[in-house]
């Protein structure tokens, strides 16, 4: 079974976990909070159980920290939206994982008795395919405003992030859509977790041997 809520990313020189709008959270909710490797620069990221985090978070966050914040809400690790707000306020959004996005959004139509059986028919297969195709369409906008987001977050490169590499990665695939959050910000040029790179480093060194 894969992981179901929210991975917040946000720069801060405390943990963000001392922000206000967590006070709320007891001591047992903080404690299921799992903190990813931080990056350089105060970036950290953390992953919330569903339940915990809500939307109107974001622009609390940024208040408190005077920085972009991000957010991807995760349902069983297979498909994951991102939605962005900088400190101007303006808001980005990305699906991840397009294939089961689509299948999440198909409308199934009101007179349908029986589930299981539009799943697998021809209707529903060309539903699909028009909302992935919907989907599709939005993707270079959506590169283009998380590009602008890291821009706005002070990311060196975002200015020089390659679109047509953004679009590749938000059209591509990953079994855990949460490791495909985490190649996103990479894309964006945020700088990597030390752990991050120990690890590709390990994976290199297999390799060679």
């Amino acid at each position: 079974m894969g992981f179901s809520g929210h991975v917040v990313f946000a720069r801060g020189e405390r943990p963000l976990l001392d922000a206000p709008v967590f006070d709320a959270l007891g001591a047992e909710e903080k404690r299921a909070v799992h903190a990813w490797p931080p990056r350089p620069g105060g970036w950290q990221t953390l992953q919330f159980p569903h339940g915990v985090w809500e939307d109107s978070h974001l622009g609390g966050l940024v208040e408190w920290t005077g920085a972009p914040v991000c957010a991807a809400d995760v349902s069983d690790s297979s498909v994951g939206l991102v939605t962005g707000v900088d400190t101007g306020g303006r808001r980005w959004q990305a699906w991840l994982n397009l294939d089961s996005a689509a299948a999440l959004l198909v409308e199934e139509p009101e007179d349908v008795d029986d589930t299981s059986l539009w799943a697998v028919s021809d209707e529903f297969a060309a539903a699909l395919s028009r909302k992935r195709a919907e989907l599709d369409a939005e993707v270079p906008a959506d590169a283009e405003g998380a590009r602008a987001w890291a821009a706005a977050a002070g990311v060196p490169d975002a200015d020089t992030a390659e679109q047509s590499r953004i679009e590749e990665l938000l059209r591509s695939h990953e079994t855990f859509v949460e490791d495909l959050f985490d190649l996103l910000l990479d894309e964006l040029g945020f700088p990597r977790a030390q752990a991050h790179d120990e690890d590709e480093d390990d994976c290199e060194d297999r390799t060679q041997d």
